[in-house]
C-alpha cells in the first residue's frame, strides 16, 4: 500500500481553541513574511506582534458571528481563515477577514483547500458574493486571489495613496452547460 500524499493528509475543519497558540504564530509568521519585503527592518516577529495576534485570534473564536477554520496536516495546524456576513448596499455578502498559510508550506495548496471551504460554507449559506482587502504590496495574495477568480470591487476603487485593495468575488452558483443533442443518425 502507498503512503498517502501530503494533500490526502490536509484536513479543513472548524478551529477551536485548541488551535489558538498555532493559529497565531503562523499568522505572526505569514505576516512577517510578506511585510518583510517592504518593512525589511521592521520587527514583525517580535514578541509583541505575537502576543496581538494571539488577542486577535482568542477573539476571533469567541465570536459566534465570525466562523473560522483551520488547515491540520498530521496534527499540526498549517493555515486559518476567518470571515464574517455582512450586509451592504448591494445585500447580504460575507467578508473574508483572514486567511494565513504558514511560510512553510506557501504553494502546497494549504490555502486553496482552506479557500475552497470558505466557499462551500458561503454557497450553503445563501451568500452570493464575498468580499475582502488585500495589502496592495502583497503581490503573492493579490496573485493567489486573481487566480481564484477574485477582482477589484468596481465600487471601491483604491486612492493613490491605498494601503489595501478591495476585491469581491461573485459566489452565483456555476450553471451547468447544456448537453448537446446526439448527432443525427445515431
Amino acid at each position: 500500500m502507498r503512503p498517502p500524499t501530503e494533500a490526502a493528509a490536509l484536513q479543513v475543519r472548524a478551529a477551536t481553541h485548541a488551535d489558538l497558540a498555532a493559529i497565531a504564530a503562523l499568522h505572526a509568521r505569514a505576516r512577517a513574511a510578506y511585510h518583510r519585503a517592504r518593512f525589511p527592518d521592521a520587527p514583525f516577529d517580535a514578541v509583541a506582534e505575537h502576543a496581538r495576534w494571539h488577542d486577535a485570534w482568542a477573539r476571533v473564536l469567541d465570536r459566534d458571528d465570525t466562523p473560522a477554520l483551520c488547515a491540520v496536516r498530521h496534527h499540526t495546524v498549517l493555515g486559518a481563515a476567518s470571515y464574517r456576513h455582512r450586509t451592504d448596499r448591494q445585500g447580504p455578502a460575507v467578508t473574508l477577514h483572514q486567511l494565513h498559510v504558514d511560510p512553510a508550506h506557501w504553494g502546497t495548496g494549504v490555502g486553496r483547500a482552506l479557500h475552497t471551504a470558505c466557499l462551500d460554507a458561503w454557497r450553503t449559506a445563501g451568500f452570493s458574493r464575498a468580499v475582502l482587502d488585500v495589502l496592495w504590496h502583497n503581490h503573492r495574495a493579490r496573485a493567489f486571489y486573481t487566480g481564484l477568480g477574485w477582482r477589484p470591487d468596481p465600487d471601491r476603487r483604491p486612492a493613490p495613496d491605498a494601503t489595501h485593495l478591495t476585491l469581491t468575488l461573485d459566489l452565483a452558483p456555476r450553471e451547468r452547460p447544456t448537453p448537446l443533442p446526439p448527432p443525427a443518425g445515431r
